[in-house]
């Protein structure tokens, strides 16, 4: 059950604040990115406000970089939020009220707020997620208006740290899932299938995989 409380949304952002600067620095590579892939500043804040999917976000940049073509980019971000289907069917039961205001709060359903509001087997307290959501979006964003504004003084992700912080930011939130032994044997096992998949597969593929395999073990407890 979800908690009634009011402290909950202030809890759920709490949790969140220390992401805050992985989310902010990994905005800013995302916009300094999309600069050098020839969108504009205005498309790419444009893109993190309206998309809010940082990975999604960085695989439709790449390939678009890389040559590749709109549709190309779209399927690869398509795939990526894929996972966001599996994580929306299990915690829709947690969310009430008018189709408006679910509609709306939902968008807060990212990576790190699913996360940081977990209260047991695969449910969330609404309104911690919420709360988390809302403290993480204008970091985020805010750290895409830098990078696309800014870019030249930004410098490049790489020499600055900025290519670690998805990286950095995903052990993170895996690490506050680890609670038995259930979950490390699915962390490894979803783990060691996307390491197969990386590199002969196309964005998106192994981290479909790696949740296919999540979710089969647990339907197998």
């Amino acid at each position: 059950m979800t908690s009634s409380h009011p402290s909950s949304y202030r809890e759920g952002a709490k949790r969140l604040a220390v992401l805050t600067p992985a989310a902010f620095s990994f905005g800013a590579a995302f916009g300094v990115l999309a600069e050098t892939a020839g969108i504009n500043a205005l498309a790419a804040i444009a893109m993190s406000a309206t998309t809010f999917a940082g990975a999604a976000q960085f695989a439709a940049i790449t390939v678009l970089d890389d040559g590749g073509t709109i549709a190309a980019a779209v399927a690869a971000a398509i795939l990526l939020n894929l996972r966001y289907l599996a994580i929306s069917i299990a915690i829709a039961p947690d969310f009430a009220g008018s189709r408006v205001r679910r509609f709306f709060e939902s968008q807060m359903i990212v990576d790190e707020s699913w996360a940081v509001s977990q209260v047991g087997r695969g449910r969330v307290d609404r309104r911690k997620l919420v709360g988390a959501g809302l403290v993480l979006f204008p970091f985020w964003v805010g750290g895409t208006v830098v990078g696309a504004l800014a870019g030249d003084v930004v410098g490049d992700p790489a020499r600055l740290g900025f290519d670690g912080a998805l990286p950095a930011l995903f052990l993170a939130l895996l690490v506050l899932q680890l609670v038995d032994r259930d979950a490390k044997i699915a962390a490894v096992a979803g783990g060691a299938v996307a390491l197969v998949l990386l590199p002969i597969t196309p964005p998106g593929v192994p981290v479909i995989a790696a949740g296919a395999v999540c979710l089969w073990g647990l339907r197998k407890r």
